[in-house]
């Protein structure tokens, strides 16, 4: 029997997300999703296994609730400042005597771009090939079929800390659930987000998350870059709380009410009675001084990411602009602030490619855990492109042992 279920499993700092969706006919449509405060979880990593499999099952029971039915497996993102890329080059002979190039040969030439020296105490979550060169001609993105003597490829490898994936399989198996594929989490928001187009044109995905600010910059349709800066929208909160001198909730609910981006549209009289936000305040505060904090971390943010588009050189480059997303990308003003910082088109990065009646599985917090559910369709269907940027047998038979000893250990 086909398994028409498929689940997004987002674990944040900030909040814990679980989207489940069901093919209907040709459309894909959402039937549940949840969202719960996390604990256990900083910066994108795991701190306290026990607290984050509370929060987990937290998250699943009420999915359970809404869809009816129990939520056994998902595939899940991870992200943090511990993941890392690197370009890699392969190089072989092709084997068959009349040249032609086989999927035999492409294994073996992508295994030789992956033997190069990795840092300690790292795992390979995703192998990317971005092109082959079949004797002089280059730039082939599927050399299946064609015909020469020597095969190469350049291949980016996203990397993840030993450890961290450790801790994320344990915490996710202690609840019972089996892991589909570990993903990192920018590279499955950008399914949901952005088009086919767009990845071809040349575009940057940026994921603003509550201690976390993730970036993958695409082109010709392949991830040519990712990386996680420290830095989200709950600095933004604190830098409130220290200017406001407030509580660091009075400091969120001022954000989320009277925040915006661009302080320059702000008149200078305009005054915010903070009493509106807390009973415990009396003071009122300059709204501009309150724009102008945001704008400041927001700037400080959008200069890491710009940094990040130099290194790869793509900076103002980009011709399908720069999509943001994720929770922290909510306040007004945000995507005008963009367009002057990077000096590039931006837009708003939500779902696509799904549909829901329900109101919350819309919110672009959700386009992560959204776009965890479109990989794991294309995972389980064995898509050919996906396949190639699946963990290596390695780490899939890591995770395959643990699942297994934490389920014995459940029952």
């Amino acid at each position: 029997m086909k398994e028409d279920f498929y689940t997004g499993l987002d674990i944040g700092s900030h909040s814990i997300k679980v989207v489940v969706a069901q093919e209907v006919g040709e459309t894909l449509q959402i039937i549940g999703c949840a969202e719960v405060p996390s604990a256990g979880v900083s910066r994108g990593s795991i701190v306290s296994i026990e607290d984050a499999v509370s929060s987990l099952s937290a998250a699943l029971e009420v999915v359970e609730r809404m869809t009816g039915r129990p939520i056994t497996r998902a595939a899940v993102g991870i992200s943090g400042t511990h993941i890392s890329t690197q370009e890699s080059r392969g190089v072989i002979a092709v084997s068959r005597a009349d040249g032609e190039v086989k999927d035999d040969d492409v294994d073996r030439v992508i295994e030789a771009a992956q033997a190069v020296a990795t840092p300690p105490n790292h795992d390979i979550l995703h192998v990317i090939p971005i092109q082959f060169t079949v004797d002089n001609q280059t730039a082939i993105k599927d050399p299946i079929g064609m015909s020469g003597v020597r095969l190469e490829v350049i291949i980016q490898m996203v990397q993840a800390l030993t450890g961290e994936v450790k801790n994320f399989t344990k915490t996710v198996y202690r609840t019972g659930l089996e892991i589909d594929d570990l993903v990192l989490g920018v590279l499955a928001c950008s399914e949901s987000t952005l088009t086919k187009r767009q990845k071809e044109l040349g575009v940057a995905l940026v994921n603003i998350g509550a201690t976390t600010t993730s970036v993958a910059v695409f082109e010709e349709g392949d991830m040519l870059h990712a990386s996680v800066i420290p830095i989200g929208s709950a600095h933004i909160t604190s830098d409130l709380a220290i200017g406001l001198r407030t509580s660091i909730e009075t400091a969120e609910r001022v954000k989320l009410g009277v925040g915006q981006v661009r302080a320059s549209k702000i008149n200078k009289r305009d005054v915010v009675d903070l009493s509106k936000f807390s009973a415990d305040e009396s003071a009122s505060v300059s709204l501009l001084e309150i724009h102008k904090i945001i704008e400041a971390r927001l700037e400080e943010i959008y200069d890491h990411v710009n940094q990040k588009l130099s290194l790869v050189g793509r900076a103002g480059r980009l011709p399908a602009g720069v999509v943001l997303t994720g929770g922290g990308s909510k306040l007004p003003g945000i995507v005008e602030q963009a367009k002057d910082n990077f000096r590039l088109p931006a837009s708003l990065g939500l779902p696509i490619n799904i549909a829901s009646s329900i109101e919350k599985a819309q919110d672009i917090a959700f386009t992560t855990a959204s776009g965890l559910v479109l990989w794991d369709i294309q995972w389980r269907a064995g898509n050919s492109r996906l396949k190639s940027m699946t963990s290596p047998k390695e780490l899939i038979n890591m995770l395959g042992s643990l699942g297994n000893k934490f389920k014995n250990l459940i029952r």
